[in-house]
């Protein structure tokens, strides 16, 4: 199991169920054992680069929602870390397979990706730094899990490319600071004992429906 801090850690466990049938939804299986139809796994590509474009959109609102010089830090690193590291990976799985980087960020957007990246978006307009965190962390830490489960089981090399991306030192480091960006956040507004708070139900819920939207994603991925 992951070791993402203290918070995230504690809201994974408050949603077992979606988390599950997030990290474990049949697309994911179908890139662990090679069964993903190519056509579906370009589909969610050409899709996920467009919600990489407004998931960097939501990060730079992080380090406008800070209010310290560490928490401004931590965001803006993961900003950067998406824009020249992350959606490097889809250009170049897609530019191979003939589809440019401009065809990329022309991608129509499905309704999926719509209501997920817009609740992300709304999350962190409407509230603090603290409700924007919870409606990232899910993409963040559920791809790291994804990647380093694939990495130790994938009977495949089909989408090696992908999981390698997100089973590296590189990607984990990325989870490791922003659960402790998180678990930092939570702890400055709330007290150490923040699951305890009243708000803490709420964020919860947050996390909840970001986990359940990234179930909406994965199924749209298996319908181009």
């Amino acid at each position: 199991m992951s070791d993402y801090g203290k918070a995230f850690a504690l809201m994974r466990d408050a949603v077992q169920g979606p988390w599950r049938d997030y990290t474990r939804h049949a697309f994911v299986e179908g890139m662990k054992d090679g069964t993903l139809p190519r056509a579906a796994f370009l589909h969610y590509l050409r899709q996920d680069y467009v919600f990489l474009i407004h998931f960097s959109r939501a990060w730079a609102l992080a380090v406008v929602k800070s209010e310290t010089h560490a928490e401004m830090l931590a965001a803006s690193r993961t900003v950067n870390g998406l824009i020249s590291e992350e959606m490097k990976l889809h250009i170049g799985i897609c530019e191979a397979e003939g589809i440019s980087q401009d065809q990329l960020f022309v991608t129509p957007e499905r309704a999926e990706n719509l209501a997920y990246t817009r609740f992300v978006l709304e999350a962190g307009f409407s509230g603090d730094l603290l409700d924007l965190l919870v409606a990232l962390a899910p993409c963040v830490m559920g791809y790291g899990e994804i990647g380093t489960r694939l990495a130790a089981e994938a009977t495949s090399d089909t989408y090696r490319d992908w999981i390698a991306a997100y089973a590296s030192d590189d990607y984990q480091d990325a989870c490791v600071a922003v659960g402790e960006l998180l678990d930092m956040a939570l702890t400055g507004r709330i007290g150490e004992n923040f699951e305890a708070s009243p708000r803490w139900t709420r964020l919860c819920h947050t996390f909840r429906t970001a986990t359940e939207l990234e179930v909406n994603f994965w199924q749209m991925g298996l319908t181009p």
